[in-house]
């Protein structure tokens, strides 16, 4: 049985990581970043707070957030994955397929941007250029990301000025468009949950025409474009198709949970869980 650590366990990331993987055939060590808080020990979801000596034995530590000690994993001889925010450059990217490298002891997690993105050839056939607008929800920040847009939703319904400092940014009732990278822009919305990739797709050619695939485990063909709301409770990622009068132009819509499909999914695949 796989022995793992999450470590950040009190975070949003690692309770849902926590409460998925206490589901499956390993064994699962909660882990909060320091000494304890009040509020962690009251929590609903149990932590321990993290000593070299428990990483005894171990081998994968989940890193979900930054450790108080520097020194923590020092001596850990086991495999790392690093998911924080900012992982460690020096950790080899996660793999958008297949299972952990063979030889590689540290991994660092991908947006599920690029998660989603890769199952593009398995969702429509022939696809040879691709744009589009990712609306972002605020999941992607995690806990710090949901308190803070509804503090600043409550402050604005009272009628004063939102605090920025939490989030860097007005997040609540604007939506907030990035600098484009490549062909794709990124639109930060203020939904708690659900985040949407909207995709102009075109085929190689004149008279070739685009058609949608079965779809691959985890993913549905919605009849219609889905919403942030449809994504916030479902476990699938799903997607609706709109094809231009010629069929060789189309709109995709996937729509898909960043944390289900950044962090779960991807830790599932890697260790075979």
């Amino acid at each position: 049985m796989l022995k793992l650590a999450v470590l950040g366990a009190q975070t949003l990331v690692g309770r849902e990581l926590v409460h998925v993987l206490e589901q499956r055939d390993c064994s699962v060590l909660p882990l909060a970043t320091g000494v304890l808080t009040k509020t962690e020990e009251e929590g609903d979801v149990i932590v321990f707070a993290p000593e070299p000596s428990l990483l005894e034995g171990l081998d994968v530590v989940i890193l979900v957030d930054t450790p108080q000690n520097p020194e923590l994993l020092t001596e850990f001889h086991g495999r790392v994955l690093d998911l924080r925010d900012t992982p460690d450059p020096k950790a080899e990217p996660m793999p958008l397929a297949g299972l952990w490298p063979e030889g590689v002891k540290a991994l660092r997690g991908r947006p599920a941007l690029d998660q989603v993105l890769a199952l593009l050839p398995k969702l429509v056939a022939p696809v040879a250029e691709v744009s589009g607008t990712h609306l972002r929800s605020i999941a992607f920040m995690g806990e710090r990301g949901v308190e803070g847009l509804l503090e600043q939703t409550v402050a604005i319904l009272n009628g004063e000025d939102p605090n920025l400092e939490m989030l860097g940014y007005r997040a609540a009732f604007e939506v907030v468009p990035q600098v484009p990278r490549g062909n794709l822009i990124e639109v930060r919305v203020p939904a708690f949950h659900g985040d949407l990739l909207i995709l102009n797709l075109r085929s190689p050619k004149e008279g070739v025409v685009m058609e949608p695939l079965d779809p691959p485990a985890d993913v549905k063909w919605a009849e219609r474009p889905p919403t942030s709301r449809d994504v916030a409770v479902s476990s699938e990622l799903l997607a609706h198709m709109t094809l231009g009068p010629s069929g060789n132009t189309a709109i995709l819509t996937l729509g898909f949970d960043p944390i289900l499909w950044g962090s779960l999914r991807p830790i599932m695949r890697l260790l075979e869980l």
